[in-house]
């Protein structure tokens, strides 16, 4: 039986279920001429239920969220053609050194503990 793309409201908690074991996606960020910037990137949800993206601060996604905070990121299933979710919000980004308890809690929910976190740090 052929499948049919839906269009329909998911709560928190499903939103959560579904993106908490993805890691790939598509962040969407706005260029200074409105036009939408796509940028590929690795994702996670931390505990407190955000999604967390780690960037250089020259790259044009950091640049864009600085300017204009309102981002959507696409967060798609293994198989392509498969569940995916647009989930539209309001960007934060942060800079080293306020970044880095951020990029500890980046690596532990795509990659669990580190073997050396004063290494990674």
């Amino acid at each position: 039986m052929a499948s049919i793309a839906t269009d329909r409201y998911v709560d928190r908690a499903e939103m959560e279920e579904f993106v908490r074991p993805r890691h790939r996606g598509v962040l969407l960020t706005t260029r200074r001429d409105g036009r939408p910037q796509s940028s590929l990137v690795t994702l996670g949800l931390d505990t407190s239920g955000r999604v967390v993206v780690s960037s250089y601060p020259e790259r044009a996604k950091s640049i864009n969220a600085k300017r204009n905070p309102a981002a959507s990121m696409v967060v798609m299933s293994d198989e392509f053609g498969g569940e995916w979710i647009q989930l539209d919000g309001t960007a934060e980004v942060l800079d080293m050194p306020e970044a880095l308890d951020g990029l500890v809690e980046y690596f532990r929910v795509i990659s669990g503990e580190h073997p050396d976190w004063d290494e990674y740090r």
